[in-house]
């Protein structure tokens, strides 16, 4: 069979030289938001905000800037979505919408149903295989390409209700993959199980049976099912197992605080992929080897971006007003924006809560910096996800220690403000203060605006240490065990719940 591994790594190379060669530039955005505007022009959404006069404008861009408002998920559901849950149709896109994804979200977070529409699945789809074409760049040898993936995400069974199915993204997906995919496609029918402890039992007892080249999952999930098959099995890696293991595609959260302790699971080096995948469309992914993310501009998401400040959020990361919104060819590098979408799912003008930072303009590239919510602003600190993602990753090097999860807190301290670390480590830290006092000095360092209130409102950084195992145990309690779901790197509303629980657990 090798030859087939030849002559599909050859197609993958030619599929790969063609896509390298299409020009990628804002004109692919016009182009995609005016097909959008025109197939939903006849829609109860469209003929509400003028979309075909706003398709005659001169500016067609700007005009739909002003005449469609801004969105979160609860006004749009309000609005429109909920009217879909019922079987109308022609409501935000054409037709019923048949699928609604529940979203993973984080143990802060209550699901919310976004529908998936048969041509937003189209466009993950073509994403998805863009993505698998983008392997030419990696030189992997021909016997790759006969490997099986590994996608560990939620059920693929989806809840039948009245007029529509809800479920995971990935059992939306699942059941629609091209036909020739299903040959490499495993769990197969583990993938399901809802139970996500029986699912994972299941793939640890057929694991000596398959021959994985690629896994794709949440680094959290994915690691718990490497230990646990390392462990049945009485080996000293995964590789010894799975030795064509080569790639790894992750998305949801950022990898570097989990490499550590990936890295002794492996019995040589793979290749890191990321993904950004959400229950609302296909945003990006990493086409090239050692750089970021690209956003994909051509394939039924429209992309707006407001900055991530206080003159645009709340300390709360409440949107204010109704503000400008910049185009792609209106952002810079080095600035964290919140990302706004327009998509042939019918999401207009969405508030997706994720924010983002441009490490290329000119090649789109980005990266993932945290949720609008996810975020610490007592007095004026703006501590970010990425700032915290990396403080962690860099002390984590220094101690030569394992920290698989974190979350932070702001509380009141003093009459002032503190930050509590929950710090999720197997491993042993004799001395706390020092930990705390390392950890402030890097932040410091990664962030002028916390080194300014560490001298004024921000009296402290206390330290909990945890066994990592507390965080899974917190989700799995929340009913988001598995799948696509994460521990949120800031706590906010469920703070004292968490507190409370994590007493429990001591006693």
């Amino acid at each position: 069979m090798a030859i087939v591994g030849t002559i599909l790594q050859e197609v993958v190379k030619h599929k790969k030289e063609s896509l390298d060669k299409k020009q990628v530039n804002f004109d692919l955005q016009k182009k995609t938001l005016k097909k959008l505007l025109q197939k939903a022009k006849g829609t109860e959404f469209g003929k509400a905000h003028n979309f075909a006069s706003i398709l005659k404008s001169n500016d067609f861009l700007r005009e739909f800037q002003q005449q469609v408002p801004l969105f979160d998920y609860e006004t749009l559901f309000a609005q429109y979505w909920n009217k879909l849950l019922k079987g109308q149709a022609n409501v935000c896109w054409p037709g019923k919408v048949k699928f609604f994804g529940l979203t993973s979200g984080t143990s802060n977070d209550s699901s919310k149903r976004v529908p998936v529409t048969r041509d937003m699945i189209r466009s993950i789809r073509r994403t998805g295989i863009r993505q698998l074409l983008s392997l030419a760049e990696l030189d992997l040898p021909p016997h790759f390409y006969e490997k099986s993936v590994l996608m560990l995400g939620g059920s693929t069974k989806l809840v039948k209700m009245e007029k529509y199915f809800e479920g995971d993204l990935s059992g939306i997906l699942a059941g629609r993959l091209p036909f020739w995919f299903n040959r490499f496609y495993k769990p197969g029918a583990i993938s399901k199980e809802r139970d996500w402890n029986t699912k994972i039992e299941k793939i640890v007892r057929a694991a000596r049976k398959w021959d994985i080249g690629g896994i794709a999952g949440v680094p959290a999930w994915v690691q718990i099912l490497i230990e646990r098959i390392i462990k049945y099995y009485g080996v000293n890696n995964i590789h010894d197992i799975w030795p064509n293991f080569m790639v790894y595609t992750h998305g949801g959260v950022c990898i570097d605080p989990y490499k550590k302790s990936f890295q002794k699971l492996l019995g040589k080096e793979i290749y890191y992929l990321e993904t950004y995948l959400a229950s609302e469309g296909f945003l990006a992914y990493q086409r090239r080897k050692d750089h970021d993310m690209e956003l994909v501009l051509d394939n039924g998401i429209f992309f707006e971006f407001i900055p991530f400040d206080l003159n645009h959020f709340t300390p709360e990361g409440q949107l204010i007003g109704n503000p400008k919104t910049l185009l792609l060819n209106e952002v810079t590098e080095c600035v964290d924006y919140a990302v706004v979408i327009s998509t042939n799912a019918g999401t207009w003008r969405y508030l997706i809560g994720d924010t983002i930072r441009f490490t290329s303009v000119r090649d789109y590239e980005i990266i993932i910096t945290g949720r609008t919510k996810h975020f610490l602003s007592l007095c004026g600190e703006h501590l970010s996800v990425d700032n915290m993602t990396r403080a962690i990753s860099l002390i984590s090097d220094k101690l030569n220690i394992e920290i698989k999860e974190f979350t932070v807190a702001g509380i009141p301290y003093d009459n002032l403000f503190a930050h509590k670390w929950f710090i999720g480590t197997d491993d042993k830290i004799e001395d706390k203060e020092a930990f705390a006092e390392l950890l402030d000095s890097t932040l410091k360092e990664l962030n002028d605006d916390y080194a300014v209130e560490r001298k004024a409102a921000l009296k402290k950084v206390i330290i909990e240490v945890i066994p990592s195992q507390l965080f899974y145990q917190w989700l799995k309690l929340k009913g988001k065990e598995g799948g696509q779901n994460k521990f949120p790197r800031v706590i906010k509303e469920q703070y004292k719940e968490w507190e409370d629980f994590l007493k429990h657990q001591s006693v």
